[in-house]
């Protein structure tokens, strides 16, 4: 008998009712019952972005979803300024170098956050930058971003927007998107949105939306002013991921029966109960600063390899996790406690990292990381 449980910061697990909901009899997407379904769906993403603004769909990955921001409110020749502390930054950079645009690079340590009064600082010394390219939080490092710190900085200036990849970080913790002022945020279904990979997000603020009258890059599936003129006609310009989307309905229903306010403290108690269990068992956190509350990183005993931790879970116990990225190959792990996780997953999780890190020689007492964790749970 095989079981199989996942700890990766996407995919992660779906609920039963959700995968019920995709397993039914396809619907055609210019039909009456789908453009009910789509309605409700418009709805809700504006609950969870907290957002007044239409909040776009596409069939892609949350790289679709920014590199459709880059084409959409961008000429070249543009100046952005990309904050670089993983490998998300990085795809940032990417993108703009892509499009032609002039990204200036605010290199941020890996494992620490982007300080505001950097970007502050730059933008005050070049005021022709038109966009702030940040990660609400770094799926590589498992860091975040101060975004309301951001937001009271960029709002003020009509023409630069404050952009947000919020694939691993949307519903894990408070991005209150008209609150704080964000012009773009992007998300992807395959995070705390508990649906398989296949759906990107985008919702801009009425700024991004007049930065979208200007631009002058290529664009045709990705664009968002013929996008939005559908969406609100509660269709979409070419054919959608149906069953993604009725999914996703149905996801979003589970999110909102929850509340955001519970949805947040469940993320961030499982979060805080994670790394009080790993600081238990003699490991040290990867994030130095503003630690996610979707996903862990934590680094490996000296002489210890994360590909056999990651090797020795999967293979005896059907747990994944996932491997660090870049340079942090072999170093670190990180582990998610975003979207349908509990705490007893958590729990069995711990447990069995404890018996693994003694196998390969780490001097830990059984049962410790399990007891820090229950201590937390429990206050």
């Amino acid at each position: 008998m095989e079981k199989h449980y996942l700890f990766t910061p996407g995919p992660t697990p779906i609920p039963p009712s959700v995968l019920a909901e995709m397993a039914k009899p396809i619907i055609h997407h210019r039909t009456r019952d789908y453009s009910a379904l789509f309605s409700q769906v418009r709805l809700d993403l504006k609950y969870l972005f907290q957002t007044d603004q239409e909040v776009l769909i596409f069939a892609a990955s949350g790289t679709g979803a920014m590199e459709g921001t880059i084409s959409n409110l961008f000429s070249p020749g543009d100046k952005v300024l990309v904050t670089r502390g993983g490998k998300f930054g990085e795809r940032w950079e990417e993108l703009a170098n892509a499009y032609g645009l002039q990204a200036r690079i605010l290199d941020v340590k890996w494992g620490y956050a982007p300080k505001p009064q950097d970007v502050s600082a730059i933008l005050k010394e070049d005021p022709e930058i038109r966009g702030v390219l940040v990660q609400a939080t770094e799926t590589s490092t498992g860091v975040s971003s101060d975004l309301k710190a951001l937001g009271e900085i960029v709002r003020p200036l009509a023409g630069t927007a404050l952009i947000v990849d919020a694939v691993s970080a949307l519903g894990t913790f408070d991005i209150p998107m008209d609150r704080y002022g964000l012009d773009v945020v992007v998300s992807a279904s395959q995070k705390a949105l508990m649906l398989p990979p296949g759906l990107a997000f985008t919702a801009l603020s009425p700024k991004a939306w007049k930065f979208t009258e200007s631009s002058t890059l290529p664009k045709y599936y990705f664009d968002f002013r013929k996008e939005l003129k559908n969406a609100q006609k509660n269709t979409s310009s070419y054919t959608p991921a149906v069953s993604l989307v009725v999914g996703l309905a149905a996801s979003l229903r589970q999110i909102r029966q929850e509340g955001l306010e519970a949805m947040f403290a469940r993320h961030a108690r499982l979060a805080e109960a994670t790394r009080r269990a790993m600081a238990a068992i003699g490991l040290e956190p990867f994030a130095k600063e503003l630690p996610s509350a979707g996903v862990t990183s934590v680094c490996m005993p000296a002489g210890l390899d994360s590909e056999e931790l990651i090797k020795i879970l999967s293979d005896r116990f059907g747990i994944t996790v996932a491997e660090g990225q870049g340079s942090l190959k072999g170093k670190i792990f990180r582990v998610a406690h975003m979207g349908f996780v509990d705490s007893y997953d958590i729990l069995a999780l711990i447990s069995v990292l404890e018996m693994v890190l003694v196998q390969m020689g780490h001097k830990v007492k059984p049962g410790a990381g399990v007891a820090a964790a229950e201590a937390l749970l429990l206050e």
